[in-house]
């Protein structure tokens, strides 16, 4: 018991000390020019006049910026635009594949062939791997990219197999990267589940 108590009051005699100082520290931050010296909290307020603003406008404006971790589309970062989604937009959604590992993913892509546009598929023998075929996919006869047999891991990619008028709702999302995994693989994506996206860097 009588160890408790010499350990308590020794930590205590050990922060007298620094509670000693407390004032002098309390007055150089608000504005003093040393330990010592009297408060000038004028100099404190000039800042946080300078530091407030900066720190709302940034929690304003950082969440409505995304990031785009894939270099497919030739963006660095895109916020949500209003209006209506137009062939060429940046779109964002969640992707559910397992390519894209356990859990959902945002991902950011061009809106490339519209409702009404015809999307046509061409298949040709893989010049990259034997005895599978890559998928030439075409809008209104502009070709919009062609599917890999395997992705970077090695992993085996079944490309969309579809051709025709894309219906109403639905929409050809990607972009001209050939290694991009868009609606090359995963096909038609709704357009209801589209995010309109504008380009910031």
């Amino acid at each position: 018991m009588l160890r408790l108590f010499w350990a308590l009051v020794n930590a205590v005699l050990g922060l007298w000390p620094r509670l000693r100082r407390l004032p002098s520290k309390a007055a150089v931050a608000l504005g003093a020019q040393g330990l010592g010296e009297p408060a000038r909290p004028a100099r404190l307020w000039r800042a946080l006049a300078i530091v407030l603003p900066v720190a709302l406008l940034a929690a304003i404006v950082l969440p409505q910026i995304s990031l785009v971790m894939s270099p497919s589309i030739g963006a660095w970062a895109v916020r949500k635009a209003p209006g209506p989604i137009a062939k060429g937009d940046y779109v964002m959604f969640t992707l559910h594949h397992p390519i894209a590992g356990p859990k959902p993913v945002s991902v950011t892509k061009h809106a490339l062939c519209m409702p009404g546009e015809r999307l046509t598929l061409i298949e040709t023998p893989s010049v990259g791997a034997p005895k599978s075929w890559d998928a030439h996919f075409f809008c209104n006869g502009v070709l919009l990219g062609v599917s890999l047999p395997y992705g970077i891991h090695g992993l085996k990619l079944e490309h969309f197999q579809w051709s025709g008028v894309i219906p109403r709702g639905m929409v050809y999302i990607g972009s001209h990267h050939p290694r991009g995994f868009d609606s090359r693989y995963f096909g038609l994506v709704p357009i209801r589940r589209l995010t309109r996206m504008e380009r910031l860097l």
